[in-house]
């Protein structure tokens, strides 16, 4: 339902929501706002990664490989 919405929001739309934004929140302020909301936004991807990883069992390829070379004698 959200993804119908987003499409529908045109350039128009996009520039109005930034000219209120810069209204309500001033020019200092509003890259700190979005630098936040970015890590926030990368945090929770991480975390919902990580309950995925256990849920499933699955762990990234980068530790599996770690894991191979550990095994293999030297």
């Amino acid at each position: 339902m959200l993804d119908m919405i987003l499409l529908f929001i045109g350039t128009t739309e996009i520039i109005v929501i930034g000219a209120i934004a810069l209204l309500f929140f001033g020019g200092r302020k509003l890259p700190e706002l979005m630098r936040g909301l970015g890590k926030g936004v990368k945090e929770f991807k991480d975390g919902m990664h990580d309950v995925k990883e256990e849920i499933t069992g699955d762990k990234p390829e980068e530790e599996v490989s770690d894991e191979k070379k550990e095994q293999q004698p030297q």
